[in-house]
């Protein structure tokens, strides 16, 4: 039995470091480049796998030296790789640009990613109904997560959504059938089309997906923490105070590491607060994946 299987994106990242952003029109010289395995779905298995979970990762990496270096890649965090196939497009790609103050903005390029469909699924129902935990982003066809969704319906196997990056199309009546529905405040807002300006508001759109369905609804707030809402719990666990270096991939961070200690068996208040830190640890190293440490390093 897998502890999670994770249905979703793998890309390469292609990070910028630079004092400042660039204005339109603007050339500016950057410092720094770097690139790395990314994708919010490969980055939240790899962080699980590196905690110590048994993950299986379902996902379309591009027939390309970079798709054969990501199936390298999860094999060397010891993440199942039976449900990865070789699309027909080059692999997804995410420039990155990363300021002094470490905040970041990202493109993405779904490439081959686009070709994770519904039924790519149906070949690797024994691992997806065997799991403890079925996890989803948005890097994918939408079609394909509502049917993951069904599937978990079908199976009885948990699912946590990840709604990143933000789709205003995303069907409500399917975000109401989840386990863990984990939104920042941006995709909060593009979901419930409520205002998340402050945490009093953040809360009342938070309530309003309760009140359709969803169990938990976990919406993430970076320096503010992490907001836990569900029909009878409120819980605002703060952030811990590093000195953030770069913080590209720490939601996913977050998400991996609340999905290993949530399916080891923690309660949610305990897999929630060790997930922030693990998550504000992410940020005081630079890249994605390879910021992200063992269970060991911890």
């Amino acid at each position: 039995m897998n502890d999670i299987t994770v249905i979703g994106s793998n890309m390469i990242d292609l990070i910028t470091y630079t004092n400042r952003m660039p204005v339109e029109g603007e050339t500016i010289e950057a410092p720094e480049f770097e690139m790395g395995f990314g994708g919010k779905g490969s980055n939240q298995a790899v962080a699980a796998a590196r905690l110590g979970s048994k993950v299986s990762m379902i996902t379309m990496v591009g027939n390309d030296m970079f798709g054969k270096q990501h199936i390298e890649n999860y094999r060397a965090n010891q993440i199942d790789t039976t449900g990865v196939g070789i699309g027909t497009k080059n692999s997804g790609a995410a420039p990155i640009f990363v300021a002094e103050d470490s905040n970041n903005r990202i493109l993405i390029i779904k490439g081959a990613n686009n070709e994770l469909t519904p039924s790519m699924l149906d070949k690797h129902l024994d691992q997806i109904k065997h799991s403890k935990l079925i996890i989803l982003q948005q890097e994918i066809p939408l079609e394909t997560n509502y049917y993951a969704i069904e599937l978990g319906q079908k199976y009885h196997v948990p699912v946590l959504l990840n709604p990143a990056p933000a789709d205003e199309h995303l069907n409500i009546d399917y975000v109401s059938q989840v386990e863990f529905f984990m939104p920042n405040e941006t995709e909060l807002a593009t979901l419930t089309n409520l205002p998340t300006t402050t945490v009093e508001e953040i809360t009342l759109a938070a309530k309003s997906l309760v009140d359709k369905g969803v169990k938990h609804v976990i919406v993430t707030l970076g320096s503010k923490g992490v907001l836990w809402i569900n029909e009878t719990e409120h819980m605002l666990i703060p952030s811990e105070k590093v000195n953030a270096i770069d913080t590209t991939g720490a939601g996913d961070a977050f998400i991996g590491a609340f999905s290993h200690y949530y399916t080891a068996g923690e309660t949610i208040p305990e897999a929630l607060k060790h997930a922030n830190h693990y998550a504000a640890i992410s940020v005081t190293k630079r890249g994605t994946q390879k910021s992200y440490p063992t269970s060991q390093e911890i």
